[in-house]
């Protein structure tokens, strides 16, 4: 893998990013002032801009649909949050952005040095072994991101600190797609490094990685948007919403398994019977 290759194989990295940075800045940026920055900083450029894009991009499009287009469709009217918490979220994550991007910027740098297990093509490891890789993967960024986030809860300085900012957001009346990005910057940065992490232990592709990051933003988009969608295993919205509401549950990712495995999952359905 590209940790034992030589400098021409690590160069495919540093083209492949170049690449990026070419695409998007030269159609985004005005001017061409970028191109003198280092290559380390063209791709933080693109991927604070990146961020920032996918970022209002869903937001907007999924309020437009659920607040607006079917409104009252997906959500009861006493459960939408105003728009003045919705400028607050906005701010939290504007400012939080460049520091969240940061670490995209830096796994980039760990790649292209040769210090992970990336490689180039699918074609180098084979679809299967791809897949295969893809899951221990995503089963470890699945298995980190929980243990992360709980002792974000569990460990009070880091609460009071860091994870307080998010979860002041605390009703459905106050949860929006804009607040799945609003973190304190450090609070951010930590329930993603297991993304990061997974690169020292686990073959990867790295174009795969750098999508998955990204696809994060989507991800915590939807989650905050307060709709059950009933989709098992999937950590939904409906799952997530409880977690916001009872600070002990469901501090899971993308699907339920961890919270099953650990005893910390609540079902949506049982709060509904309650009710």
């Amino acid at each position: 893998m590209a940790a034992v290759a030589g400098g021409e194989y690590l160069r495919q990295f540093v083209e492949e990013t170049a690449w990026y940075n070419e695409i998007f800045l030269s159609h985004v940026v005005p001017g061409d002032w970028w191109r003198a920055l280092p290559h380390p900083l063209q791709s933080w450029l693109r991927n604070g801009l990146g961020g920032y894009l996918i970022y209002f991009a869903c937001g907007f499009l999924w309020c437009f649909v659920i607040y607006y287009w079917k409104r009252h469709a997906y959500i009861p009217k006493d459960s939408i949050p105003t728009i003045e918490a919705m400028k607050k979220q906005i701010i939290v994550a504007s400012k939080a952005m460049p520091l969240y991007c940061a670490l995209p910027t830096l796994s980039e740098y760990m790649v292209e040095s040769g210090w992970t297990q990336c490689y180039v093509n699918i074609s180098e490891v084979g679809w299967p072994m791809y897949l295969v890789y893809l899951a221990l993967y995503l089963i470890f960024v699945e298995f980190g991101i929980y243990w992360m986030h709980r002792e974000l809860h569990d460990i009070k300085p880091l609460y009071k600190y860091l994870h307080t900012y998010h979860h002041i957001y605390n009703k459905e009346n106050t949860l929006s797609p804009f607040a799945g990005l609003a973190f304190h910057p450090l609070d951010g940065i930590l329930q993603a490094i297991p993304h990061v992490f997974a690169l020292y232990l686990i073959p990867t592709h790295f174009r795969t990685h750098i999508a998955l990051l990204f696809i994060e933003a989507v991800w915590t988009t939807n989650i905050h948007d307060c709709i059950h969608g009933k989709v098992w295993p999937v950590m939904g919205a409906g799952y997530h919403t409880i977690h916001h509401t009872t600070y002990r549950h469901n501090y899971g990712h993308y699907t339920v398994w961890m919270d099953w495995m650990f005893g910390t999952l609540r079902e949506p359905e049982d709060i509904l019977k309650k009710d």
